[in-house]
């Protein structure tokens, strides 16, 4: 949400004076000048905003007590403003955010932030309310991406998008969630819940095995060792749990799921909200993954930007021709050669590196 002002004329004298210039203003970010609850609340979303005392004003807002904040933020006439900023200052507080959501003034876009950022109860709470979640499917999004929320209630809401007709916007792969859903059918509440939350339990830190530079070309496959206790549990996860895990897991799970002969799973993976650019250009490379990873990744401009990625979709007998030739002028002398050495390369890419070889007066 965007923070702006409030209407002074809708705040009280007192809030008005505790906002006026002078040595009060400090007093008022730091808790130190007696003010009712709301107007305190008021107060220090207003000094937030203000450089010269934003930083104590947010201590100050963070600290506040629960009770307070909770009994505050459940009034309707609070505005909404205020309502995102102190639930997201206290998102760990269940009882301040059951007052937001519970509030009929909030916004859904703070609804969506609260699926995005709290707990599973806090999930739970915010899919309660299928009017909102078929209104503003941005929330359904958030929640899914959210490795928090019980697989059991993500099902849920999915079923319900699906039902109703009602595509998910900020979820790349949502055609694969759908799909997954309605190839497997709506899982029952609770039972399975406990061999997901395993699984998302046992995610790790993914940096040492996606770190690289995404510009160089690579003449090898990303190489993620490999674990039997991750994996079984990986094989009796249902549908949609693995098209969950490919999106949202972390590189161990994404390596296995890209590699999946089903088409659902492998597109969910490489449409993940946590791919990185490395992996991509890795994988771009692989001529073993379904052929539709490899077009999707050749579709992507953002990804075909990396010079690496390019060398390897030129290298993969998968990847589009209409789109290998566009990138075959762009590559450099030394990887024109290697095309028109290496085995496996289709024809038409080694005459296309023959000729731009020649065309610049180089040795083939």
């Amino acid at each position: 949400m965007n923070y702006t002002a409030l209407d002074p004329r809708q705040l009280s004298s007192a809030a008005q004076r505790a906002l006026g210039a002078g040595p009060g203003k400090m007093m008022a970010a730091r808790g130190l000048m007696p003010l009712p609850p709301a107007d305190q609340l008021a107060v220090l979303y207003q000094l937030s905003l203000d450089p010269d005392v934003a930083a104590p004003a947010r201590d100050t807002a963070a600290g506040l007590p629960e009770k307070l904040v909770a009994g505050t933020l459940a009034d309707p006439k609070t505005d909404p403003r205020v309502l995102d900023y102190f639930v997201l200052l206290a998102i760990e507080r269940p009882s301040v955010v059951q007052a937001v959501v519970l509030n009929p003034s909030v916004k859904d876009e703070t609804v969506a932030s609260v699926a995005g950022k709290g707990d599973a109860a806090a999930i739970d709470l915010v899919a309660q309310n299928e009017q909102r979640l078929l209104r503003h499917p941005e929330i359904i999004a958030a929640m899914y991406l959210n490795r928090h929320a019980r697989m059991s209630t993500v099902d849920r809401v999915v079923e319900l998008a699906v039902r109703n007709g009602v595509r998910v916007p900020g979820l790349a792969a949502w055609d694969e969630v759908a799909h997954a859903l309605q190839a497997g059918g709506p899982r029952q509440s609770g039972g399975g819940d406990a061999l997901f939350d395993a699984v998302m339990a046992s995610m790790t830190d993914d940096s040492e095995l996606t770190a690289g530079d995404a510009n160089v070309a690579v003449d090898h496959e990303i190489e993620i060792p490999e674990d039997p206790h991750r994996k079984k549990p990986w094989d009796q996860l249902s549908l949609s749990e693995k098209v969950r895990i490919a999106i949202v897991g972390d590189a161990f799970y994404r390596d296995i799921a890209i590699r999946s002969p089903v088409k659902v799973i492998a597109g969910a993976a490489i449409k993940g909200a946590r791919l990185t650019d490395i992996e991509v250009r890795r994988y771009a490379g692989n001529q073993s993954l379904v052929g539709d990873v490899i077009t999707y990744i050749a579709g992507k401009k953002d990804w075909t930007k990396n010079y690496g990625t390019r060398v390897a979709l030129c290298r993969n007998p998968k990847a589009p021709i209409s789109e290998v030739s566009k990138f075959m002028p762009f590559l450099r002398e030394k990887d024109l050669q290697k095309l028109v050495k290496s085995r496996g390369v289709r024809a038409e890419v080694v005459a296309q590196a023959r000729k731009l070889l020649m065309q610049r007066g180089s040795k083939v």
